[in-house]
């Protein structure tokens, strides 16, 4: 007898089942690996906007400038955060009072200012990327003594 002959019926069949199920636990597995990796990524991009919110607007409240944001310490921490943070847009500047009412002429003493930027996302997971880009937006006020 040959060994062809000896083979049990049947198991000719399942020679490739291995490599099958394989593929399948794997893009899966895959999938779950880039999709947590994406979310990190994802949580660290918006805890650095909120950070560069919160920095903005400390500089604005101590140094604001003639308009709110166009102080060199702000246009240097502007510059500084955008090193940070990818893809970091142009903030927004709002003096507000107590109430959160928007304040009309100069931002003096005893108001706030109020600091709105966003950043894009882009997912590299392939199900996510399909999306296209997410905006992270964070805003953060200050006092200005």
């Amino acid at each position: 007898m040959t060994g062809a002959a000896r083979r049990q019926p049947g198991l000719a069949d399942e020679r490739g089942q291995g490599l099958v199920e394989f593929s399948i636990a794997i893009t899966v597995f895959l999938l779950l690996v880039m999709g947590t990796i994406d979310l990190g990524r994802a949580v660290y991009q918006f805890n650095g906007v909120s950070q560069a919110a919160r920095e903005l607007a400390r500089v604005a409240s101590v140094h604001p400038g003639g308009t709110l944001g166009t102080s060199s310490e702000a246009t240097s921490t502007l510059a500084a955060q955008r090193g940070l943070v990818p893809g970091l847009g142009t903030p927004s500047y709002t003096c507000i009072d107590i109430a959160g009412a928007a304040v009309s002429g100069p931002c003096n003493g005893g108001n706030w200012v109020r600091v709105t930027i966003s950043s894009s996302f882009i997912p590299v997971t392939p199900l996510a990327g399909l999306l296209g880009a997410v905006t992270l937006t964070s805003s953060a006020s200050a006092k200005i003594e």
